[in-house]
């Protein structure tokens, strides 16, 4: 099966999505072949990269199979990046076409790459105004996509500091829903909700993929907001809900009990899931919350706790289909014995192809047919996972990555910072926050608001440090390396005196 195809599994009848007029499966089938149509007509072909910039919608749900459909791979944005992310992401992945409900400024930054293509930046107000009256002849059926075939490519953060382009085929991504529809029990009466980022791969996965797959009807929000929110779930008697930590604090301070009557099934992700929320939000319910693991590089479901047999603080375990393995550093092929640490490898369809135009890095993440999450972990004696820590320096606050290298080096270039180390520390609002560590240039005063304002063109706001701390000197080993261990020692030992 092929991505695009999931949009055909409803029956026609059935509500897909909960819009304030409510869409059937085969309304939805059809707006999906009219986008196709227009898409074609504006030149996109098999094998070509587009860009999709958009908060969520139904539009992009439509927007995205319509492309897959013709062979072309889906290039998701963060609607949070500014104009310099953005413009990164387009000159990496070649993009010639940018779907977007607004236009982008972009020449600017585009000019810093010398990018020579000219962007063709497609409104989709406007594609669905054409789309509805215009006469827009069928696209021919394009020959055969095979599933091994790149579907979309997934931008997340790397070691270099620039994002990767994760490649996902239609395989990985329909497989992964398919198991995690064994996890679970779907009927089509279920309501789904999506609130999630649609960019985002989990949302797409969990929120979009799998209860299309199963002909249940999902209601899209465009964005988090508590209130409306809660009011979603309550009016439309959903019965599933994705979210992130986050989310279920806030629903256990702001949501009541009768809010969520017909819910039965709690999934969380993107990032750990502190114990506190789990029970706070268990205590007020009644129900627990099913604990996941995933990573973009995996389409990207890996494990999740069975909704009969919750363990707290853990991640679950293996979805069907996909393997797991717990490997010692000095012997990636040994598969260490319940309890004892080491990185979290995975195999299984769902693990991507590699990292567009990065061999090195993609034969250093793949490894002997074994993904490396590069994630330290345990598995106990019943066969569940415990996430440890990162290998990685990788920041994740209510499941963005974020990575410090990017950060560090816009600090590097402010003309009166000397050396920087950007870390994660834990926050009790929202789990981790990021936290930037300067040493002046000698004879140099810096001016925190003047800092923070300089960072803010430059950087999506989720990314920018919430506090930026002055010291005279930055722990080191002795060949020079910053010792972000120590700088994370320091900071528990000041805030638990």
């Amino acid at each position: 099966m092929l991505v695009h195809d999931i949009i055909q599994k409803g029956d026609k009848d059935q509500i897909a999505f909960l819009e304030k007029t409510p869409i059937t499966y085969g309304q939805a089938e059809d707006a999906v072949a009219k986008y196709r149509d227009f898409f074609y007509q504006q030149g996109i072909r098999s094998g070509e990269n587009v860009g999709l910039f958009s908060k969520n919608s139904v539009d992009f749900i439509y927007c995205y199979l319509a492309i897959t459909s013709l062979g072309a791979v889906i290039v998701p944005l963060n609607f949070q990046l500014v104009p310099r992310e953005v413009a990164y992401v387009i000159y990496n992945a070649n993009i010639k076409k940018l779907i977007t409900m607004t236009t982008l400024d972009l020449d600017t930054e585009l000019a810093t790459y010398d990018y020579p293509e000219k962007i063709i930046q497609l409104l989709i107000p406007e594609i669905s105004k054409a789309i509805n009256n215009l006469n827009i002849p069928p696209a021919p059926v394009p020959q055969s996509i095979h599933e091994d075939e790149i579907c979309t490519i997934i931008y997340t953060s790397g070691t270099t500091g620039q994002p990767k382009g994760a490649m996902l085929t239609h395989k990985n991504l329909v497989s992964n829903a398919q198991a995690f529809s064994q996890v679970f029990t779907y009927q089509p009466s279920d309501r789904i909700l999506c609130v999630l980022p649609m960019y985002h791969c989990f949302a797409w996965t969990a929120a979009v993929l799998t209860p299309l797959l199963n002909g249940c009807s999902i209601a899209v929000l465009e964005n988090f907001l508590i209130r409306d929110t809660i009011s979603m779930i309550r009016d439309n008697a959903l019965t599933i809900i994705f979210g992130i930590p986050n989310m279920f604090r806030l629903f256990s301070q702001w949501a009541t009990k009768d809010d969520f009557s017909h819910v039965r099934l709690y999934v969380s992700g993107g990032s750990s899931l502190p114990q506190e929320i789990s029970e706070q939000f268990t205590k007020k319910f009644d129900k627990q919350i099913a604990e996941g693991y995933g990573l973009s590089e995996a389409s990207p479901i890996v494990s999740l706790n069975p909704i009969d047999n919750i363990k707290f603080c853990s991640i679950g375990k293996p979805l069907p289909g996909i393997k797991v393995k717990i490997s010692s550093e000095e012997n990636e092929d040994e598969d260490l014995p319940p309890g004892e640490i080491g990185e979290l490898l995975v195999n299984g369809p769902n693990v991507m192809k590699g990292y567009y135009k990065l061999p090195a890095d993609s034969a250093k993440a793949l490894q002997k047919g074994w993904l490396h999450t590069g994630d330290l972990a345990y598995m106990d004696q019943d066969g569940y996972l415990f996430i440890v820590d990162r290998l990685k320096d990788m920041i994740i606050i209510n499941g963005e990555n974020i990575y410090p290298r990017e950060i560090e080096e816009l600090l590097y270039a402010y003309p009166t910072i000397s050396e920087v180390a950007v870390i994660g520390v834990h926050n009790k609002l929202h789990g981790t926050a990021v936290h930037a560590y300067i040493v002046p240039k000698e004879e140099s005063i810096i001016d925190k608001k003047l800092l923070k304002a300089y960072l803010q063109g430059k950087l999506a706001p989720f990314k920018i440090p919430k506090e930026f701390i002055i010291v005279d000197s930055l722990p080191k080993n002795t060949t020079g390396k910053i010792l972000k261990t120590v700088l994370r020692q320091q900071y528990e030992t000041r805030i638990n005196k």
